[in-house]
């Protein structure tokens, strides 16, 4: 699928949950963010809805650290203040966090784990999808395992060391495996085996940034 199969696409974010909230207290905000829904506003003006905009409409404090892709559902942590924003901000970049996801993808895996180590760039004539480049690409690092196989598809847990973007679903496909639903990656059965994308962020896992206690959130896949 190239940049133009995307043209028909409309923004229609769901409203029902609105912003599910997991955990709240002086420092986090904790949300369940529900699939369609963009981490952050758009360029236009249509892509206003967000989870940022959604969040401070109730928490006018919240501040956005770290995004979830907009067909992606799960598990999202704002912070509540400027010394909490820092705070989480390099734990995510230092990768103090543990990040779970789980997804159904297309076909079975020969194996029942393993590791993709594939590096990533943006495919810029088709952005925002991203490719495996060796010579460009930044390192990239997924391990997997597969939690139930069923007749065409296959439900993995997917435990990402690095965070960059689309990485799940760029090394999912790499396997010859995509993610079904995903309307960037997967083609024919594939992309029409799911009306989403089948992606979910089920658990969090950090240091409260007061305290440095490890604390974990989660959230149960719903699809």
């Amino acid at each position: 699928m190239n940049q133009t199969d995307l043209s028909d696409f409309v923004y229609a974010p769901p409203l029902e949950p609105y912003l599910p909230v997991l955990h709240v207290d002086e420092d986090l905000l904790v949300i369940d963010k529900p699939g369609g829904l963009l981490s952050v506003p758009g360029k236009a003006a249509e892509h206003a809805d967000c989870v940022e905009r959604r969040a401070r409409e109730r928490f006018p404090e919240a501040r956005i650290v770290h995004r979830l892709d907009m067909d992606t559902s799960g598990v999202m942590v704002l912070a509540m203040n400027a010394a909490a924003h820092r705070h989480l901000g390099l734990q995510f970049e230092r990768r103090k966090t543990a990040k779970v996801y789980v997804a159904d993808v297309w076909g079975q895996p020969a194996d029942d784990a393993g590791e993709i180590d594939l590096p990533l760039i943006c495919d810029w004539p088709n952005r925002p999808k991203q490719m495996v480049c060796f010579e460009h690409g930044k390192p990239a690092l997924t391990r997997w395992q597969v939690l139930e196989r069923r007749e065409r598809t296959c439900r993995v847990r997917l435990f990402p060391h690095t965070g960059r973007s689309h990485q799940l679903r760029v090394h999912m496909l790499a396997q010859g495996h995509p993610i079904i639903g995903d309307r960037f990656y997967a083609e024919g059965d594939a992309l029409a085996a799911s009306d989403r994308l089948a992606l979910h962020a089920e658990s969090l896992e950090l240091h409260h940034p007061i305290g440095g206690d490890r604390v974990i959130f989660r959230s149960p896949v719903p699809f």
